[in-house]
């Protein structure tokens, strides 16, 4: 039986992706900082994931396969965190609620290990969410 975690999604900005961004969204730096989901370790241990597992991170909005780390700024279990960026703007949908915003923090995702998937990069993700590569 498949294991799936039931978390709360939660976008913010990081220095590797700050840093990748900077160098172009086509950079290694920027796939690196940002195809990634950070657990607490107690979440990790539930999945049966280690750093670097490749997982699979669903809303109702979408599906992103992203890789896994542990989350090293403190304690969180029940949340997931992902920098802001093209992987996880697959996932956050579009909705506004009338404020202007995409919700980008605060909202139900599943995870599930995924081991035989591979993490998309940007030009594979656009080409898949939209049909078309950055060049066009």
């Amino acid at each position: 039986m498949e294991q799936k975690l039931r978390a709360t999604l939660i976008t913010g900005r990081t220095i590797e992706q700050g840093v990748g961004k900077e160098l172009g969204k086509g950079s290694e730096e920027y796939y690196v900082g940002c195809a990634v989901c950070f657990f607490d370790k107690s979440d990790m241990v539930k999945l049966g994931i280690k750093n670097g597992s490749i997982v699979r991170v669903t809303s109702k909005y979408g599906s992103v396969i992203v890789k896994a780390q542990k989350y090293r700024w403190g304690v969180m279990p029940g949340m997931v965190f992902m920098p802001c960026g093209s992987w996880a703007n697959v996932i956050c949908g579009d909705e506004t609620y009338t404020m202007g915003m995409p919700l980008y923090r605060g909202f139900p995702v599943e995870v599930e290990a995924a081991p035989d998937q591979a993490v998309l990069t940007l030009e594979e993700l656009l080409m898949q969410q939209f049909g078309r590569n950055s060049d066009e």
